[in-house]
């Protein structure tokens, strides 16, 4: 469990890439692995916890030789990730909103939410 605190969460980011380099894996998939933790868990304390100190994200890990597999609740509401708008389209560039989920889609190789929208499970294969 990771306090609903960003500096908690960095703290939990640099556990997990600690495991990913003694994996031997590449600069590209420790730098993917990275960013899409980071975007997760930055979402998770932002929009699913609120920064409520009484709340707290889950994170689990699971790397082995092949794949590195996150999986990270909050205790929030939830949300329908295909209602977040794309950020890419001409209306929606200057909007600050769904840029995380579109670089986890990006850079992982798997990336799914649960039904009410308050989890997230990415994999990240060994190339």
């Amino acid at each position: 469990m990771i306090a609903s605190d960003l500096q908690e969460a960095k703290k939990a980011e640099e556990l997990v890439l600690d495991k990913v380099a003694r994996g031997a894996y590449s600069d590209g998939a420790a730098f993917a692995i990275k960013l899409a933790l980071e975007e997760g868990l930055n979402n998770a304390i932002k929009h699913g916890t609120r920064f409520d100190p009484d709340q707290s994200v889950e994170l689990s890990f699971d790397i082995d030789d092949k794949r590195v597999v996150i999986v990270i609740t909050d205790g929030g509401e939830g949300f329908d990730p295909a209602a977040v708008p794309d950020p890419t389209a001409d209306e929606n560039l200057e909007k600050p909103t769904g840029r995380g989920i579109m670089l986890m889609r990006a850079y992982m190789d798997e990336v799914d939410f649960n039904e009410s929208g308050n989890q997230v499970r990415m994999v990240k294969r060994k190339t």
